[in-house]
């Protein structure tokens, strides 16, 4: 399965809430954490929210929106079943019955019930109103430090990016560029110089990115991710000397999809490792 990253702690009148991610976009917030603040109790507080039809109905319309293995036929026995006196839920009884993505229910030490910010908040809103604004205002802080800390990074390595492929362009003018070559040539070599990044990096040409997303402005390089930037300046280098080396464009494809391989996983790595000195960052917990 895949790691689990403890990101950081949400601090509300008193109560330390868990955070974590698996795809650095996603976040699910400790349910368990939340529930304390009512009772001791935390797993039956969590069953009580949950055996509601009004939670059910709030927790099937997510899963309909994100999720599209959503076990539609499962959920609508549960909503029939919903507010009969006899009628219990649990996390793991909503996970496993509709496959839901939402909530994710895990043993062991760093254990605990975890769900998507939009459904914790919600259960965090039928614990109290004045919790949930507690827990919005602190969350709001992170999302807000986190994203000064992501905004300063990406610009920072776009603009290498962009100094870079000077570099890049001069390799091109100087190895590639022939004398006798027209104007429509010349534009092209360097447009396919281009896409052989590109195409490294990202799978795709530049103009298959822009049919496939016509709605966007800018080119895809605008809305790549921190690695992607730093992956690319280190590629533009790279072609540059091989380029000078007089390789063929074929066989820099190969290697400069070898080096972006490479070095993705390498800066995965060092990312998580970064994380591990985070508040909570030590507590970084796997699927068993």
């Amino acid at each position: 399965m895949k790691e689990k990253i403890i990101k950081d702690t949400i601090h509300a009148k008193g109560v330390d809430i868990s955070i974590y991610t698996t795809d650095y976009e996603n976040e699910f917030l400790s349910l368990t954490d939340i529930a304390r603040y009512k009772s001791d109790m935390p797993h039956d507080v969590i069953k009580n929210w949950m055996r509601s039809r009004e939670t059910l109905e709030f927790l099937g319309v997510w899963e309909k929106l994100h999720n599209p293995n959503f076990k539609q036929v499962e959920f609508d026995l549960f909503k029939s079943e919903a507010g009969l006196h006899a009628f219990t839920m649990s996390p793991t009884k909503w996970i496993e019955g509709v496959d839901a993505i939402g909530i994710v229910s895990k043993a062991g030490r760093y254990g605990g019930t975890y769900a998507h910010s939009d459904i914790a908040l919600e259960f965090a809103s039928w614990i109290s109103a004045e919790f949930k604004l507690y827990v919005m205002k602190d969350y709001q802080r992170i999302k807000k430090d986190e994203n000064s800390r992501l905004s300063l990074n990406w610009n920072l390595n776009r603009e290498i990016s962009k100094i870079n492929y000077h570099i890049h362009t001069d390799a091109v003018k100087e190895n590639l560029i022939l004398p006798d070559l027209t104007p429509e040539q010349i534009s092209f070599k360097y447009a396919s110089e281009a896409d052989l990044l590109n195409v490294a990096l990202f799978g795709k040409t530049a103009k298959q990115w822009r049919d496939g997303n016509k709605g966007k402005k800018g080119n895809m390089r605008d809305y790549a991710s921190l690695n992607q930037l730093l992956v690319l300046a280190n590629m533009e280098s790279y072609n540059a000397i091989l380029i000078e080396q007089g390789k063929a464009q074929s066989e820099r494809l190969v290697l400069l999809r070898q080096l972006v391989v490479r070095q993705m996983k390498t800066l995965e790595y060092v990312n998580n490792e970064g994380l591990r000195r985070l508040p909570g960052g030590e507590n970084i917990d796997k699927e068993d």
